[in-house]
C-alpha cells in the first residue's frame, strides 16, 4: 500500500507541475490525461498483485 500511495503522489504533483507550469491548455490536458493513465494502471496492477492467490482457486 505504500508504494501505491507514493506512486499517486507523485503523478499528483506531477499534475500541480503540469498545471502550474503549461501554458496551452491542450497539451495541459493531454498531460493529465497521461498522468490519469498511470495512476489507474498503477491501482489495477496493485490490485492484480494483491489477488493473485484468489484468482488461482
Amino acid at each position: 500500500m505504500k508504494r501505491l500511495a507514493i506512486a499517486l503522489a507523485v503523478y499528483a504533483v506531477l499534475g500541480v507541475l503540469a498545471w502550474s507550469t503549461l501554458p496551452d491548455q491542450k497539451i495541459r490536458l493531454v498531460t493529465f490525461a497521461i498522468l490519469a493513465v498511470f495512476a489507474v494502471k498503477s491501482i489495477v496492477r496493485r490490485n492484480d498483485v494483491m489477488h493473485q492467490n484468489d484468482q488461482r482457486k
